[in-house]
């Protein structure tokens, strides 16, 4: 269980705090809920599937200890095995161990995530410095460790092959890199902050998830003008659904704002939906998060150095593909100069074409979207409104469903009935592997943004693939936050809503095609776990998908070979923007966290280092720090949301070895990206497995060419 703590957070898209437990001594109305639902084994099918129509947020209260309880005897009793420690007798006990508290936190996650009422969120603020602490117990007990520490210094006498002595080897790291061979004193304040920084965690999302949950209210249809019919409909249900008859509602969050930010004419509207999204958690109010950000900050660095560490971007780079900051930084930098003059060039465009239409304004951040597309139809004579009616979610769904058949021999069919959901309009998939017959998992699909679902898109895994203890097949999510269709009509998505779909898709079909003995060597370093969703990006636009499934909404008919050579053309398009949207945000969380000095003053941090790397004034960070999840609600990507962009030059080199075959759909080269990569998680060094699929070190310069920047 300890091995599988690191590996279970390495398979999520957006990961979320690691799943510790609960004090020994239960809260006092713990005792009164039955807790069975939450602890027992999975029943029914498929080697069991949550039992979601029977849990309730009231129970966790009363699960946590009990599952608490159950590992903690686990760990004790291979902590006090009189036995020679040896891989046998201390690793392997440890991979069996926890399966109660897995069920229990894969259950948790989904409430955190999907389902935050108020209630679970107040659940959560008790609760996460418990777990953190328990979590503590585990990793920091002497007597395990020392076990651990007689098992790996023994290790070249025991003959172990190399999947067992890379566990042994990642497990004794990882017990270091949380405080092992500290002092009692130094071991207790590390858990101390750990403590404070799970409630820290904790209220930033709170805020952040309070800011998405208000809304802009529209009175005047007119003001609406420019946005598909669609689109308009869905926002008059969200206003009926908020009591506001007559009207519409503009939800803050990415799904509602950048259509506004696309198509809106009213240049005031599209201003005051701007600034909304752009400043959530930086108002001043009681849901800024800047104090927030500053307090996790002087945690993060204390516990960096009692660690042993430079600073926190050090201690989370210790496991990773890029090594050191420094290897980070230098690819961000190769990147960024590019990326910028293109965004240079792309504002001329727009400022040219306003001119042309004899609008007096200056490009603002809230004009880039909707002069872009105006750009784009004027360039390319592609509309994304043209688009849009093609790409019915459904459709696409069943093109991720294909491509994967083709690829990968992997078939979805959607359960009705058998499987229960949390939520009534998550959609389950059996999962078989076409070759051997054999059921591999269970897929659960949920699309649709609503009240106390977190922003964006993220992928996790309820139960992983393992071999050791009896083969499990896999219970992987996808979780996206669309904006449901009117009643009686489909759900229109973006392109870029489409690409998420295939890019979230990514990392089930990772999770689903893993086939590794021990669970502790499942999941993989930060910076690759993005790698083989960025890679399933590739076949949304191949030409036989959008055949086949980007059909008109009405007519049914597929998008025309003409539209479909107006997108192919265009790919290039607007590289810059969506560059520097994204790689600025890296920047940014690199710059805060490679250094010794916290950062008090946030907002004059994030305005000064813009400055100096020359963010152009037209465009915001796409995750401004007082609202980055990926940076605050957890350590998950803090230090580390450079790794889309490390991903993604391996991705673009993948890309550019199925295409070097004339067939993008070479099974072939599949099955050896299977085998070698998407296959064997963490079981080899991920840097010698992609010499292996690839015969070289990634390439940059496929990144490059895809991004139409000028090759370096």
């Amino acid at each position: 269980m300890i091995a599988r703590l690191g590996a279970l957070l390495a398979t999520t898209a957006l990961a979320l705090p690691p799943t510790a437990a609960l004090p020994q001594t239960p809260a006092p109305t713990a005792t009164s809920v039955d807790a069975t639902p939450l602890t027992a084994k999975w029943p029914g099918p498929y080697q069991g599937v949550p039992p979601w129509e029977k849990v309730t947020s009231a129970m966790f209260p009363a699960a946590f200890p009990v599952a608490m309880a159950e590992m903690r005897r686990e760990i004790h009793a291979i902590r006090d095995d009189r036995r020679p420690a040896t891989f046998q007798t201390v690793i392997e006990p440890m991979e069996r161990a926890g399966d109660m508290m897995d069920r229990v936190g894969a259950m948790w996650g989904v409430y955190t995530s999907n389902l935050a009422t108020k209630e679970v969120q107040a659940l959560d603020r008790v609760w996460s410095p418990i777990r953190s602490a328990f979590n503590d117990e585990l990793f920091l007990d002497l007597k395990l460790f020392a076990r651990v520490k007689a098992a790996y210094d023994t290790r070249t006498k025991q003959h172990l092959n190399p999947q067992q002595l890379r566990l042994l080897e990642r497990t004794y790291r990882s017990f270091v890199r949380r405080g092992s061979l500290l002092t009692d004193a130094q071991r207790a304040q590390v858990t101390g902050l750990n403590q404070q920084l799970s409630v820290a965690y904790n209220d930033f999302s709170t805020k952040v998830l309070a800011d998405e949950e208000t809304w802009i209210v529209v009175d005047d249809a007119k003001q609406l003008a420019g946005l598909p019919d669609s689109f308009v409909a869905s926002l008059k249900a969200a206003a009926e659904e908020r009591n506001l008859p007559g009207k519409w509602a503009i939800v803050n969050t990415r799904s509602s704002v950048a259509p506004v930010l696309t198509y809106a004419t009213d240049r005031g509207l599209r201003e005051k939906v701007w600034r909304a999204f752009a400043m959530r958690g930086d108002n001043g109010n009681a849901n800024d998060t800047k104090g927030t950000i500053a307090a996790i900050l002087k945690l993060r660095q204390e516990r960096a150095k009692l660690l042993g560490f430079r600073n926190h971007a050090w201690l989370r780079m210790d496991d990773t593909m890029a090594e050191t900051p420094a290897n980070a930084k230098a690819l961000m930098m190769r990147v960024w100069p590019a990326a910028v003059a293109r965004v240079r060039e792309e504002v001329a465009d727009m400022q040219a074409l306003a001119r042309n239409e004899g609008a007096n304004l200056t490009i603002a951040p809230w004009d880039y979207r909707f002069y872009a597309e105006k750009v784009r139809k004027a360039k390319y004579d592609l509309d994304e409104s043209e688009v849009k009616p093609y790409l019915q979610l459904d459709n696409i769904v069943q093109a991720a469903f294909y491509a994967a058949g083709r690829l990968y021999d992997l078939k979805f069919i959607e359960n009705t009935g058998q499987i229960p959901v949390f939520e009534k309009n998550v959609r389950t998939f059996v999962v078989t592997d076409t070759r051997t017959g054999r059921n591999v998992g269970i897929f659960y699909l949920d699309n649709f943004a609503r009240s106390g679902k977190r922003s964006g898109a993220w992928a996790t895994r309820y139960r992983g693939q393992r071999k050791f203890g009896g083969e499990t097949n896999v219970l992987a999510s996808n979780n996206n936050n669309f904006v449901k269709g009117a009643d009686g009509q489909p759900t229109l998505i973006s392109l870029d809503d489409a690409t998420t779909l295939f890019h979230e898709f990514g990392h089930a079909i990772h999770s689903l095609l893993q086939d590794v003995t021990y669970p502790g060597l499942s999941g993989t370093p930060r910076d690759f776990v993005e790698y083989p969703s960025q890679v399933n990006e590739n076949w949304l636009l191949t030409r036989d998908v959008l055949d086949r499934f980007a059909r008109h909404y009405q007519t049914g008919k597929p998008m025309p070979q003409a539209l479909v050579d107006k997108i192919e053309k265009s790919s290039t398009f607007n590289q810059g923007f969506a560059t520097v949207e994204y790689l600025s945000s890296a920047i940014v969380d690199m710059e805060l966290h490679d250094r010794e000095t916290p950062v008090t003053d946030v907002a004059t941090f994030e305005r000064d280092t813009l400055d100096k790397i020359g963010m152009p004034k037209e465009i915001v960070m796409r995750h401004r720090l007082p609202q980055f999840n990926h940076l605050f609600a957890s350590d998950a990507y803090s230090a580390g949301y450079y790794s889309y962009l490390w991903s993604e030059t391996m991705d673009a080199d993948t890309w550019a070895a199925f295409e070097a075959t004339g067939n993008v759909w070479d099974k072939a080269t599949a099955d050896r990206f299977r085998k070698t990569l998407l296959a064997t998680g963490n079981e080899t060094d991920r840097k010698e497995a992609y010499r292996a699929f690839r015969g070289r070190d990634p390439d940059v310069t496929a990144l490059f060419k895809r991004r139409g920047f000028p090759v370096r």
